[in-house]
């Protein structure tokens, strides 16, 4: 008996990108790409015209941009049809919020790696009446092996262990494992929490990640790098965010426990 396809539509008006994600979705079973939209009125038309399982939506697209979408998808009354998984190279909080207001399921920051993305469709396709976020924290054997799972990606990826941003890199991976909603709120939440636990300021925090971030970038094992983020898309544009960094690890991470 065949298994029925998960049918993706993607809006997204980098060419290089759509063609790069069409072709890794080709070569999965369990997926068929029904359409792909440069701008927002194109997607809303094909949405109308392939009626996809899961859409896949840029917030910075041209005429109607990625909100726009949503918020004509609300007024329709279709976004209640459609797993929607925003990808984005913004990370700003308010944005984020806004998009998951108006429905979309789950948000992945560019650069991302595919195999997660197909991971996250999987099962957010397959759980249609979830919230946005799981909001049961994943079940794993407490911190102690967790830390030791962080410090090893930290250590091959060349992050020094005596710089301040190293333990806040550790500690701001755990959480989100443990809470994904904190990769919502990374500046109202995440860096608070732990600026708290190191009796610290959430600037401080925001700033020693960053430092520690482009040490292993400008001096770190860049195979180790590739390694790590080998299907990522965008790294090759420079240096990852704080929020794409940690989400990036976070997410492998949390497979890993979960498949475990």
């Amino acid at each position: 008996m065949n298994q029925k396809k998960i049918r993706v539509l993607l809006a997204d008006d980098y060419q290089g990108f759509c063609a790069m994600v069409e072709d890794y979705f080709e070569q999965l079973e369990d997926f068929e790409v029904v359409g792909i939209a440069n701008n927002g009125f194109e997607c809303l038309d094909l949405i109308e015209e392939k009626t996809p399982d899961v859409l896949l939506l840029d917030i910075v697209i041209p005429q109607v941009d990625g909100i726009g979408v949503l918020e004509k998808l609300n007024k329709n009354g279709k976004v209640s049809n459609l797993t929607i998984i925003v990808i984005s190279s913004l990370g700003h909080q308010e944005v984020i919020q806004r998009a998951v207001d108006l429905g979309a399921k789950y948000y992945i920051l560019k650069p991302f790696d595919l195999d997660l993305l197909a991971e996250r469709i999987r099962q957010l396709n397959g759980n249609k009446g979830e919230t946005y976020y799981e909001k049961k924290p994943v079940a794993v054997q407490r911190n102690d092996n967790l830390e030791v799972k962080v410090t090893k990606i930290m250590q091959q990826l060349g992050i020094p262990a005596h710089i301040k941003g190293y333990r806040y890199i550790r500690d701001a991976i755990i959480m989100v494992i443990q809470e994904i909603e904190l990769m919502g709120a990374v500046t109202k939440k995440l860096y608070p929490l732990v600026a708290k636990k190191y009796n610290t300021t959430p600037s401080r925090v925001e700033r020693a990640i960053r430092h520690a971030i482009e040490v292993s970038w400008d001096r770190g094992d860049f195979k180790e790098m590739q390694k790590m983020f080998g299907k990522s898309v965008g790294f090759q544009n420079g240096k990852p965010t704080n929020s794409q960094f940690i989400a990036n690890i976070a997410d492998k991470l949390r497979l890993e426990v979960k498949n475990g």
